[in-house]
């Protein structure tokens, strides 16, 4: 959510924003106009509230016919209070309802572009290997060690759904406790999260309004299961104002994450790309409200991520989102892909983004200044790692002729091998 002043004041990027970004849930024009009316109704309800007060101190010290005579011109105020209120409530409702779709402007240095087609490589990095025999890809090579069962895990539980079996859940837990394990060492606070949050933590992280279709609803209890640990995680001081010197706040988190995936029906619907059910460790940054930091921050989450990535020897590129393809409350975002080598392509695996106070205003999280002024918090995320869609790139770039996979070495002490099969 923006500052409804900042956007009286810049109306015209607010407006761009909006083409650019496809947010056409809500009208600037029509946002403008009912705020002029909310003001006006907040002013006449005000004003109301202080001619009551000046008259209950002359009502009381008046006596006999001239003082009943008041206080039935205050009832008829008080019906007018009254109908104002309702009024302003309603309008309220409306300008809240509109004030959440207002997306957040980009960084200056964001790509121009339509869509993903016209999102920026910024460099690739490590050797795409090459093969002299016949490559498998990474179901062939699960089926064939007896880590993976797609056919019951559909039987359960649908489409997009599996078991992990044998090796494939000790690779899996290696890769998490390995990356867990890394962000602990440079000083991120780990947390185990909720699974299960309600709609004002999906509505204050910026993925409602939009995003109820791809989320899991149980509405019996009225809670949403969460797409990413980055959600009860940013919420975590909702409501709270912290201090400076506690800023900034660096959590690691592990989870399992649920994503309906809407609207992608047809789609990478082989193997463990694009799946209901995956786990993450999800990398979030609370800070003061100060641009330079932030964008310090978004480099060392980025940083952090490709810094794993090198430990297990993958080949990735970085891509630089274009207007596009950034989210309503996304400031700045990076994308880092593996290449897949049976996609013959690189596969997005991590996503860094920046807010601003995008999120931080619509939780209420805030914090003191060194000069006591309480103002909005800056956010950032980034993905860590996320499994098991990594583990395509890990299975399929270190196959060997004989099926074999090697295992790299900073996963062999959790493996407690360096080979499988």
């Amino acid at each position: 959510m923006l500052d409804i002043k900042f956007i009286r004041g810049n109306v015209d990027l607010i407006k761009q924003t909006c083409q650019q970004k496809h947010c056409t849930g809500v009208g600037i024009d029509k946002l403008l106009e009912i705020d002029d009316e909310r003001r006006k109704l907040i002013k006449e309800s005000e004003d109301i509230k202080a001619e009551k007060n000046k008259a209950s101190e002359k009502i009381a010290q008046m006596q006999g016919d001239d003082k009943q005579v008041a206080i039935a011109e205050m009832k008829l105020v008080s019906e007018k209070e009254k109908e104002i209120d309702e009024k302003l409530q309603k309008i309220k409702e409306e300008f809240e309802s509109l004030m959440l779709r207002v997306p957040m402007p980009y960084a200056p240095d964001t790509p121009e572009g339509k869509d993903e087609s016209e999102n920026v490589e910024i460099y690739t990095k490590g050797e795409i290997p090459t093969f002299d025999f016949e490559l498998k890809d990474h179901m062939e090579l699960m089926k064939l060690h007896d880590m993976v069962d797609i056919e019951r895990g559909v039987k359960l539980s649908g489409a997009r759904s599996y078991f992990l079996k044998n090796d494939g859940v000790l690779l899996e837990q290696a890769v998490l406790q390995y990356t867990f394990k890394k962000l602990v060492e440079k000083g991120f606070t780990p947390m185990s999260v909720p699974y299960m949050v309600d709609t004002d933590c999906l509505r204050g992280t910026g993925y409602f309004p939009g995003g109820e279709e791809d989320a899991y609803n149980m509405e019996r209890d009225d809670k949403w299961l969460i797409a990413t640990a980055e959600i009860p995680l940013t919420a975590y001081h909702k409501d709270e104002i912290l201090t400076e010197e506690e800023l900034p706040k660096t959590y690691a988190g592990m989870s399992t994450c649920f994503r309906r995936e809407a609207g992608t029906y047809g789609k990478d619907t082989h193997g463990l790309y694009r799946i209901h059910q995956f786990n993450k460790v999800e990398q979030v940054i609370i800070l003061p409200a100060d641009t330079e930091k932030s964008d310090e921050w978004h480099e060392q989450i980025l940083a952090n991520a490709e810094e794993i990535l090198k430990d297990l020897r993958l080949p990735y590129r970085k891509l630089h989102l274009c207007s596009g393809d950034l989210a309503l409350g996304k400031y700045k975002s990076h994308d880092l892909e593996c290449w897949m080598p049976s996609r013959d392509s690189y596969g997005e695996t991590h996503s860094a983004t920046s807010f601003k106070d995008f999120q931080a205003r619509r939780l209420n999280l805030r914090y003191k200044d060194s000069n006591g002024k309480t103002k909005f918090c800056y956010t950032l995320n980034n993905t860590a790692i996320a499994t098991p869609r990594l583990l395509i790139s890990l299975l399929e770039c270190n196959q060997n002729k004989d099926g074999s996979i090697n295992i790299p070495e900073v996963l062999q002490e959790y493996m407690g091998k360096d080979k499988i099969g």
